[in-house]
């Protein structure tokens, strides 16, 4: 006998690793579904006996799945696995009814102690049948799209911890963009003419780029609310806030690409390009730093709160073969 599971994950990449890391003893006959709408497809036309699930996911990410579970009374066990591992996400799904939460990139020994708590042991030996898993094709943006969703995790997780918060975290952005099309994406991120604004250099085994935090007016107030600064307070206090932002989101992404990429990043002090500025005057400071560049952007919100906080990684043109080199290994094992 066979045993079914679901692995659901908008990332090729993700689905393929978990798949390949199920034991050949499992036996499992493996069906993917690609966002939480899909999931409950399939759900509704067979039962499954494990179920994987991501968080950060479009059309209906894991919270949305989890819920709508439960509203329609499936018991297929959940596992969550996902890159969004702050601790009020972890409380949230296993309250929701999950049986467990893998951080990603899963890890084999993590996958074997949760399948030891909810599989049974068969009572009898089980006939092995070879694979007949038909794995999803990766390719190059899908690699860089799941290495930014675990780093970009590892950023709100820390940032959801300095605050004692909960970050929504949506889907990452992945381009290559020429220089006038990186101004072009500036200009979408920023939804009121005023901004401030923090960039840091970074490097590593001849990686090299810069990160741009921004932060909006309107999120100003909250922010010092949080801090508990007086909001009276002059800019002084918010360059200390926007520092501290900067440093935490900017250091904790770096340590997330790190790992994954077994690179070591130093990164530079903070460099504020301008407190309650316009967009305009942040797009003129990175003129003439790129020709074309890889970059990385999010932006993340606090529950309850009117803060945004956009956070864009731009990758120098010389560093892509690199990078691709040192994450290669990620095409290559699945």
């Amino acid at each position: 006998m066979s045993f079914s599971v679901l692995i659901c994950d908008d990332s090729a990449l993700a689905r393929k690793q978990i798949a390949r890391s199920l034991p050949t003893s499992l036996n499992a006959e493996v069906n993917f579904a690609v966002h939480g709408l899909d999931a409950l497809e399939q759900l509704k036309k067979q039962q499954f006996q494990l179920m994987f699930l991501d968080l950060t996911m479009p059309e209906l990410d894991g919270f949305g799945t989890l819920e709508a579970m439960n509203q329609a009374a499936y018991t297929t066990p959940v596992v969550v696995v996902s890159g969004d591992i702050q601790p009020k996400a972890q409380e949230r799904v296993l309250g929701m009814g999950a049986k467990a939460f893998i951080q990603k990139p899963i890890a084999a020994d993590a996958l074997k102690e949760v399948l030891s708590e909810l599989v049974e042991p068969p009572t009898q030996p089980k006939v092995v049948i070879p694979e007949r898993i038909e794995y999803p094709v990766i390719k190059r943006r899908d690699i860089y799209m799941e290495v930014a969703n675990v780093s970009i995790g590892r950023a709100a997780d820390a940032l959801a911890r300095y605050f004692d918060v909960f970050v929504e975290l949506p889907l990452p952005n992945v381009n290559i963009f020429e220089v006038s099309e990186l101004h072009m994406a500036l200009r979408e991120l920023a939804e009121n003419d005023q901004v401030s604004g923090v960039c840091q250099g970074f490097s590593g085994e001849g990686i090299a780029g810069e990160a741009l935090v921004l932060l909006s007016d309107s999120s100003v107030s909250d922010l010092k609310r949080l801090m508990q600064v007086p909001a009276e307070s002059e800019d002084l206090e918010e360059l200390e806030l926007l520092m501290d932002v900067s440093n935490i989101l900017v250091g904790s992404f770096l340590n997330g690409l790190g790992e994954q990429a077994e690179i070591r990043f130093f990164q530079s002090s903070p460099v504020l390009l301008g407190q309650h500025i316009p967009i305009e005057s942040v797009i003129r400071s990175t003129a003439g730093s790129f020709q074309k560049t890889m970059t990385f952007e999010v932006s993340y919100n606090i529950e309850g709160t009117s803060i945004r906080c956009d956070l864009l990684f731009m990758f120098v043109d010389e560093s892509l073969p690199l990078l691709d080199n040192k994450l290669a290994y990620l095409m290559e094992e699945f």
